[in-house]
């Protein structure tokens, strides 16, 4: 057993060290733990071949960072994704940001996590210290060594995993139609799992969404899967798939932040049927 881990009260979230928490999933222990600097959440109800990320879900932003800024925080909200970790909170292992993409990027390299201007406006008033830079970069690096030692984890235990990815999208500022859903594959092999992806794609698009929603899907339509969550984990793991799946901000109003809360229960609940089936068919995947 683990010092200081509370077995009795597993099921309670704590505040934990990233030492402490690469310990627990070394250990297999079943914890529910935030980072001791409030940056990302992880859920490990049992140890499952598949993991469901939310990385761009927070919207903290650091008090001294603030006067420096120039997005408001409606602007910062528009480019966040917010409620996609609820979109997968019941399943056994969930990793979310907490931090504000605008803090620092969890889905880019350490090189360009910082931005400098953010959607062709510039982001800072002045230049951000060394210090500043350091402190968030530090928490990327943190997050980036969980992951780590997560996949390490379930490939020992189960050969291959399986990782959902999920971001959303505004899709108003498109001129054009745009899908539901977009799944992202240009940076995994398709050759390998190619049958794998159109199946999930045709489970998102067979979805029945809530106020006459069509629910529609494609491949490579709006995103290609560019992203540094899927780029760290392929090229560190052989047998682990990262399926990028996006959607658009059907489930709220994108210039307004008001949430339809309806529209994404119905997506939480679908998920928790059509996750686990793709599941299945990845375990079974040769």
């Amino acid at each position: 057993m683990i010092e200081g881990l509370d077995y009795e009260a597993k099921w309670r979230m704590h505040k934990r060290s990233i030492e402490d928490i690469i310990h627990f999933i070394e250990d297999g222990a079943c914890f529910e733990a935030v980072s001791s600097d409030y940056s990302f959440t992880i859920k490990i109800d049992k140890y499952v071949p598949y993991i469901c990320g939310a990385v761009h879900d927070g919207h903290q932003f650091r008090q001294s960072l603030w006067d420096n800024c120039i997005h408001t925080e409606y602007e910062r909200w528009y480019e966040e994704d917010p409620f996609t970790k609820q979109m997968v909170q019941s399943f056994p292992i969930v990793i979310a940001g907490c931090d504000s993409r605008f803090e620092y990027d969890l889905n880019r390299e350490p090189e360009r996590a910082i931005y400098e201007d953010a959607w062709g406006k510039k982001l800072w008033k002045q230049p951000l210290s060394e210090e500043e830079k350091q402190l968030s970069l530090t928490k990327h690096q943190n997050f980036y060594k969980v992951v780590r030692a997560l996949v390490s984890k379930l490939e020992a235990e189960f050969q291959k995993t399986l990782v959902f990815d999920v971001h959303s999208y505004n899709w108003k500022r498109w001129d054009r139609e745009v899908p539901v859903w977009n799944l992202g594959t240009s940076n995994v092999d398709n050759d390998r799992y190619g049958t794998l992806i159109e199946s999930w794609r045709t489970k998102l698009g067979a979805m029945q969404l809530p106020n006459g929603i069509q629910s529609t899907s494609k491949i490579n339509d709006t995103f290609q899967g560019n992203g540094y969550f899927l780029k760290y984990i392929t090229q560190n793991f052989k047998d682990t798939l990262v399926l990028a799946t996006e959607i658009s901000k059907i489930y709220c109003d994108e210039h307004s932040g008001v949430i339809y809360p309806e529209v994404v229960k119905s997506v939480e609940n679908q998920l928790k049927d059509l996750i686990p089936l793709q599941v299945e068919e990845f375990q079974k995947h040769v």
